[in-house]
Parts: structure tokens; sequence; C-alpha cells
């Protein structure tokens, strides 16, 4: 077994310290009483991971230094979560437990191991959050760690995984919403910058009319989308409905399976399901959140979902016309493919947030990209223009 060095055990440290000024952010923004106790939880996990990385840096005779400010990517994380609510944050924090998990993965040892372990746990804490099981708030630290150690149902997630379905998160979708639009008109009004040799009325033109049609169709698609969904959601409540009028007691049995499966014992998981099918439409909703691992109350909104890839692409779409509206000629084009640039950085930084990787190399690879995108166009519209005239 390869011992950790002591850059290593640093490393390690520096992590831990930033989930824990990230989870005791979280359970400080958080409002409702069983998510801001689960991530006091895990924050009480990480302090302990902390101190068996500087106790192994103290026996490798090395000095434990202070704690530091966190990344950025932690910073950024506090300030989204303070603006839109810690649930908005999902899938940015299951990423970051990711990343720390993959980050032991290499290493070897009986700490590194455990801490792995409970990574993993935090993962599945967050998959139950945001399952929004009405059993969470009422758990204890110490049933909240058994109940969320099997997420699955077994054999009736198998039997029964017609009912599965996949959720994206919003934050993701702006920031590719943004992306896209940033992007596409750079790209369109670098086309008709080239072919129509610096003549703003017909750049800004087109650049409006790209805005307008992307944005238009993005919004069409969104809500198709989401409206199929939705319907897709009816369906399987509508199933389940049915399947607990036609055969409660299977129904009732499959519910304390589940509970089974979180840790609970069979007379615990059966005294729980028997009060819960007291009431059939108490039932039903626990039903519906704990075996489809849907919230009725939140199927998504079709007009909502639109106008969000709306607003989302026009906010990209609009930062390479608006310096056709204040300047002309050559200028308006330098300006306008500098502030594009500048925007697909801070759209490739946001994306960093998603994807884990540095900020400096998400942003850089964003404005590759759309300087690609932009400069093939470029020379398309110029190769048109110079044919037409």
């Amino acid at each position: 077994m390869a011992p950790i060095d002591p850059v290593q055990s640093l490393d390690n440290l520096k992590l831990e310290r930033d989930a824990i000024v990230l989870y005791d952010a979280l359970a400080t923004i958080e409002k409702e009483p069983g998510r801001a106790q689960a991530f006091r939880t895990i924050a009480a996990n990480e302090r302990r991971h902390a101190e068996i990385w500087a106790t192994k840096l103290r026996d490798l005779g090395a000095d434990v230094p202070p704690p530091g400010p966190p990344r950025v990517r932690i910073r950024a994380i506090i300030a989204l979560a303070r603006v839109f609510g810690t649930s908005a944050v999902s899938d940015l924090v299951q990423a970051l437990e990711g990343d720390e998990e993959d980050a032991y993965q290499g290493q070897l040892s009986p700490e590194v191991a455990a801490i792995a372990a409970d990574e993993r746990e935090h993962a599945e804490i967050w998959k139950r959050l945001d399952g929004k099981s009405p059993t969470t708030a009422a758990l204890d630290d110490a049933t909240l760690r058994a109940a969320h150690a099997g997420r699955t149902a077994g054999s009736i997630g198998r039997d029964e995984r017609w009912h599965r379905t996949g959720q994206s998160g919003t934050l993701r979708a702006v920031i590719f919403g943004v992306s896209d639009g940033l992007v596409s008109n750079t790209s369109l009004v670098m086309g008709v910058a080239g072919a129509a040799s610096g003549d703003s009325r017909f750049i800004l033109l087109a650049g409006i009319a790209g805005l307008l049609a992307g944005a238009f169709s993005m919004a069409a698609g969104e809500y198709i989308s989401m409206q199929s969904q939705r319907e897709l959601y009816e369906r399987q409540i509508a199933l389940e409905r049915a399947e607990l009028e036609a055969m409660p007691d299977e129904e009732q049995a499959e519910l304390a399976a589940i509970y089974r499966s979180k840790g609970f014992s069979p007379a615990e998981a059966d005294a729980i399901a028997e009060r819960l099918f007291s009431d059939p439409e108490h039932a039903l909703d626990t039903l519906i959140r704990e075996e489809l691992g849907l919230d009725p109350d939140e199927l998504g909104s079709p007009w909502g979902a639109a106008g969000g890839s709306f607003l989302a692409f026009a906010v990209g779409a609009v930062i390479p016309v608006v310096p056709f509206l204040i300047l002309a000629g050559q200028a308006a084009i330098f300006v306008s493919l500098g502030l594009s640039l500048v925007a697909m950085f801070a759209v490739g930084v946001g994306v960093s947030l998603l994807t884990g990787r540095g900020a400096i190399f998400s942003g850089l690879r964003q404005v590759g990209i759309g300087a690609a995108a932009a400069g093939v166009t470029f020379v398309v519209g110029r190769i048109i223009g110079v044919s037409v005239s």
C-alpha cells in the first residue's frame, strides 16, 4: 500500500476545508429545517475528514496551515445559493462531491476508503433532498445516514423501471442557453459583417433578426419538450393512482420495501407504510415521491421553461448586437467581436461550475470555440459578399 505524502495530505485537507465552508454556508442559507440539518450533518463529516488529514500531516512532521479562503468555485456556489436558494445549486454541489470522490480514488489507505464512502453518501443525500422525501425532515443525524445509504429500491426499481424519469438543472439550462445565443448570433453577425463590408445597417438588422428567430425557436422547442415531459409525468402519476386503487396491498408492500432498502428494520418499514396508507391521498403522494422520484407539485411549467429559454438565448444573442446600436463601420465590428469574446470567457467560467474543470481552461475553451465559429462565418460571408458583388 503506497503511503500518502505530505503534499497529497495537504491537498486533501484543502478539499475538506472548502467543503466545510460550503456546507456551513448552505446550512445557514437554507430555511427548511430538514434540509438545513442534512447540511449540518455533512459539514460535521467534512470536519472529521479535515481532522484526519491534519493529523496525518502532523504525523508526517509537516506543518498544518491555518484555513485559507475557499476556491473561487466554492464562493461562486455560495453566492448563487444566497440569491437562488440551495435547491438551485444542487447540480453544482453534486458535481463537487463527485470531484472529491474522484480525487480520492487513486489514493489507497483505510482513511481514504472511509472518506470516499462518506462522499458517496453525501451525493446520495443530495439526491434524496432533491426528491423532497416527506420523511427527510423528521430524521435525526444517525437515521439520516442510514436512511440515505440505499436510495434504489432493488427489485421494485427493476420491475417498474418504466416509471423512471430524468430532470435537468435550471442553472445548467440558463448557462447553456446564454452560450447558445452568444455563439450563434456572434457567428451570424460576423458572417454578415464579412459579406456586407462593414455596412452597420445590414449587420444590425441581421443581428436583431437572428436574436428574435433564435429566441423564439428556443422557446418553442423548450415549450414542446417541457409539455411532453409534463404529460409523461402526469400519465405516470395516473398509472400509480390506478395501481393504488386496484391493488393497495401490493403498493403498500412496495413502499415498505423501499423503506427497508433505506435502512429501516422490517417492523419500522411496515409501520411507516401502514400509517401512510391510512390516508389514500397521502399514500399516493408518498408513492409518487418515493417510487417515481417526482414531486407532484413541481412537474415543470412549459410556459416558464419557454420564457426562460427565450430570455437566456436573448441575453447571449444581444451582446454582439449592442455595439452596432452605438457605433458604425469597422469600430462596431471590432467592439462587437471583443465584447462577445469577453462574454464567451465569462460563460466558460460559468460552465466550469457545472463541469468541475478549471475556470481558465473552460473560459479559454469557450472563447476558442466561439472565435472559430465567428472566424469561419466571417470568411464565408466575405467570400459570398465578394462573389455577389
